[in-house]
């Protein structure tokens, strides 16, 4: 029997796949966690063969609750499933572990499909996802090494001036950089510069 365990917040999502394990033979729903930390507390007890797991918990990513499930229990098989297909947060999730992704939109049919992929040791790419990993891929970094560092002291709270005194640079330079920042990333304001920069695993 195929013991699967669910990582995600919205109970919806729990019971949609909930009732089709159910109606599979040779699959069981084990039961599901909201956030990392109640995760990794049913890890201690029950070790499932497959994982779909959430990339947006209250208490972490799924990016990086896939990197230590992976590292604690490798023969646990992650299958992320998210509403998130920028291509950065397929590769980070497929960098720390994962063995497949898909979206949300997935159908039954095509959740069953993946389990089964991976179980089997292979994996399994969304065909939304699989053809935009095919793309060719700009070489150049999404952002510069200096934004870089702009983005993650502003990720620590840092404001303006404390970040030039810290960079070594003149303020007009920061605002440059933050502006530059805002437009690369496509945020409207801070607060959603530092939220799409971990959720797409810059930071």
């Amino acid at each position: 029997m195929m013991q699967i365990f669910i990582v995600d917040d919205h109970y919806m999502v729990i019971e949609g796949i909930r009732s089709l394990l159910h109606a599979e033979s040779g699959m069981e729903y084990i039961g599901h966690a909201v956030d990392g930390a109640s995760c990794m507390a049913f890890l201690e007890e029950n070790q499932p063969n497959i994982i779909l797991m959430d990339i947006n918990l209250p208490d972490t990513s799924g990016i990086d609750l896939c990197k230590i499930v992976k590292k604690q229990y490798p023969s646990i098989c992650v299958l992320a499933l998210s509403t998130y297909s920028q291509l950065p947060v397929v590769r980070n999730m497929l960098a720390n572990g994962a063995s497949g992704y898909l979206l949300k939109n997935a159908s039954g049919e095509e959740i069953l499909e993946a389990i089964h992929i991976v179980k089997a040791g292979g994996e399994y790419l969304c065909m939304e996802m699989a053809e935009a990993l095919k793309l060719p891929q700009n070489t150049e970094p999404l952002i510069t090494r200096r934004e870089k560092e702009v983005l993650l002291l502003i990720c620590d709270g840092f404001t303006n001036p404390e970040i030039a005194e810290k960079l070594f640079v003149s303020l007009p330079t920061i605002n440059t950089h933050r502006k530059s920042l805002l437009a690369k990333l496509k945020a409207k304001n801070v607060a959603a510069l530092v939220k799409i920069a971990i959720q797409n695993g810059i930071v």
